[in-house]
Parts: C-alpha cells; structure tokens; sequence
C-alpha cells in the first residue's frame, strides 16, 4: 500500500505543481508518446492534451530513476488554467510487468495533502518540492504507472504515464566507476 502511496503522491505532485516534476522546454518523443520535460521518466499519455486544466511544464527526480529503500525528491512546476476543485480523482493503475498491482480511483484532494497542498488548487503557476521514502520491500522489476486525472466537473486536468525499473545496477556499479 505504500508503493502505491508513493505513486499517487508523485502524480498529485505533478499535477499539484503543475511543472516542476517536469523541467525544462524540451520536445521529446518516445513511442510517439510526448516526455515530460526535465529529468523524470514521466511521458504525457497517447491523447490530446489541449484542453487539459494542467500544463505540466517540467518534473524532476531525484535520484532518476528511483531506488527502493532510497528517498526521493519530486520537484514540479506547471500552470494551472482553472481552479482544481473537490471531486477531482486519479484514475491509477500500476502493473508489474504484465501483473496488474493496483488499479484504483483516489480522491485527488486527499491525495496532494502528501504533497502539501490543498483543495481547491486555484488558477496560476505552481511549483512544489516534495521528499518521498521509497519502502527498501518493493520487489525488483519494471513497473508501469498510468495516472489519468479528472476535474470534478469531468475534465481533463493531465495524464501520466511512466515505466520504472527497480533493482538493476546503478550505472557506476556496471561500468566500475565511482
């Protein structure tokens, strides 16, 4: 239950910020998906973002990508074009591999109070920084997030997608590097 506390927090904070999970102006695309900019394996889901009450502007991960039994600082920053209001939810679902873990709908207002933050998320530019322990148990793998966020009044706030693998070698550890 934790791991999935960890997921939503990092989507709210995403969304709550609006930008600063995502930094920087890049126009990455993977899998004809769009990256979210800044250092993060966060990708905007395969649909039209237009209209979403959200512009996620940058996010960022420290350290990326994520370790277990390790913290993890979430920094995002974005604007939000109306006021994010009670009733809004995350549609979250978090598979290992091709096993479904959760899938889930969570209050969005309950869950940016991890974050620090409160409902109703008013119009403007949001930055926010948030510490996350990440549990030392989650197992080694390659999770895949998707994270579909609705205003109360049904539409569009952003959606998220992102696969994470836990438990392979750091980078330094492979090439023996310090």
């Amino acid at each position: 239950m934790r791991f999935s506390t960890v997921c939503v927090a990092a989507v709210s904070a995403s969304v709550a910020s609006a930008g600063s999970w995502f930094g920087g102006s890049q126009d990455v695309v993977t899998k004809d998906v769009e990256k979210v900019p800044g250092d993060s394996p966060l990708e905007f889901c395969d649909s039209d973002h237009s209209n979403d009450i959200v512009k996620i502007e940058s996010v960022d991960l420290l350290p990326n990508p994520p370790e277990s039994g390790a913290e993890l600082v979430i920094r995002a920053t974005g604007t939000v074009f109306e006021t994010i209001t009670e009733g809004a939810v995350v549609n979250l679902v978090v598979k290992y591999g091709l096993i479904r873990l959760i899938s889930t709908q969570a209050d969005l207002c309950e869950q940016i109070e991890n974050v620090d933050l409160e409902c109703p998320i008013e119009k403007g530019v949001l930055s926010i920084t948030k510490a996350v322990e990440i549990p030392k148990e989650v197992p080694p793998g390659t999770y895949n997030v998707y994270a579909e966020v609705i205003n109360a009044d049904q539409k569009p706030i952003t959606c998220l997608q992102a696969t994470v693998k836990f438990g392979g070698k750091k980078e330094s550890e492979s090439t023996g590097e310090l």
